[in-house]
This record gives structure tokens, sequence and C-alpha cells, in this order.
């Protein structure tokens, strides 16, 4: 996936993953911002990309049990998203979080979390500012951008330990994130190699 110009981004996918637009042999498959930089191509659903994606899902009627879900969908039906309309959306928060040492990538999404809610005062819901809405109706939705291959060692337990206050309504783990080398590997500080792990995230407060 890569973004050039005004090219949102081109994704080629193998033969055998193609969607069939009756087209053979199949074409790269576009983004549909890029449909007018193709003015030819007349038929609209060469534009449309299916979202192929993994999403972990933590509700707050469950909180010991996750579900993982693999599907193809587009936006509109992904009714699982980050954020969506089972609250009334008031403030976005975002953050980034390292994990230089130890490859624990647990610590990286409470470090990505705690630096988007660190910098941020929210007294409206104690101070009664928002007429019939009461501090225990604050509602917190996560979005959490975590490296694939890292996603199943994610504590999720832990990373909603990070929140003072707010009731959690869903976690949503999708593949984000970065796994690079921090350049040294100190044994001392639990490493089993040089990765550094990094996790985003955004928080979404309503009620």
């Amino acid at each position: 996936m890569i973004g050039i110009g005004s090219i949102r981004y081109l994704q080629l996918l193998p033969p055998t993953d193609l969607p069939s637009f009756n087209h053979n042999p199949p074409l790269p498959i576009l983004n549909c911002h890029s449909r007018a930089l193709f003015p030819g191509f007349k038929n609209p659903s060469f534009f449309l990309v299916p979202r192929i994606y993994r999403q972990i899902i933590a509700s707050s009627s469950s909180t010991s049990e996750y579900t993982a879900i693999a599907s193809e969908q587009t936006p509109m039906e992904n009714i699982n998203s980050v954020p969506n309309s089972s609250m009334t959306l008031l403030f976005v928060e975002m953050g980034v979080g390292y994990d230089q040492h130890g490859q624990d990538v647990t610590s990286a999404a409470m470090r990505a979390c705690k630096d988007a809610i660190s910098s941020n005062s929210i007294p409206a819901f104690r101070r009664g500012s928002i007429p019939g809405v009461s501090f225990e109706q604050m509602k917190l939705q996560i979005k959490l951008g975590v490296p694939r291959p890292l996603q199943q060692s994610l504590d999720l337990e832990k990373v909603k330990s990070v929140f003072p206050y707010g009731r959690i309504l869903i976690i949503e783990v999708v593949d984000g994130g970065l796994i690079c080398s921090s350049g040294v590997q100190v044994e001392d500080m639990g490493d089993k190699n040089d990765d550094c792990y990094i996790v985003n995230a955004a928080i979404y407060v309503g009620y």
C-alpha cells in the first residue's frame, strides 16, 4: 500500500485475491478518490475497494472475552468500527506509545492511551455543563493501531486500566503501528532482540 501525490493508495493483490471486476487480466484496484484521475473508466465498481481487515473487539458487556473478526466489508457495513453511533461523540484524543526495550506491545498500547488523555481536561461532565448528562454517563470508544503479528499478545485488561473514569463501550484493534529497530539490544532491559514496538491510539469520548 503506497500513497503518491493525489492517488491516496494503490493496492496490488495476487490474482487469486482480486475481486471480480470482469477485467482480463485483472487490473490494479484503485481507491475511489482516484476516480477523477481516470475519467475513461465508466464502471464505478472498479473503484470500490473492499476493506479487508482484522478486528479484536472488547465490549463493556464482556470484559474477559475478546472476539477476533476477520471480514471483508465496505465502511457502511462495518458496524463494529470505532467510532460508531452507540454514543454521542464530543471529543477525540490521539496518542502514540513506544516500547523501546523488552518487546512488550501492551506497554506500548498503554503509553499510547496515556499520551492521548494526559494533555486534556474534560470538566464538562463533572460540572454538569451538558444538560441532562451526568458524570456517570461518560462513555469511551478506543481504537488502537497495532502491528498485526503482535495483536494476540495485547492485554486489553491492562489497556483499560489506563482510563480513570468513563465506561468503555468497545476497543477496536486494527492493523497499524510499527515494528522497527531501536538500534541496540539491551539484555539487562529484557530485550530478546532490538525490536521497538509502536502503537497508535484514538480515544473517542462522549455520552
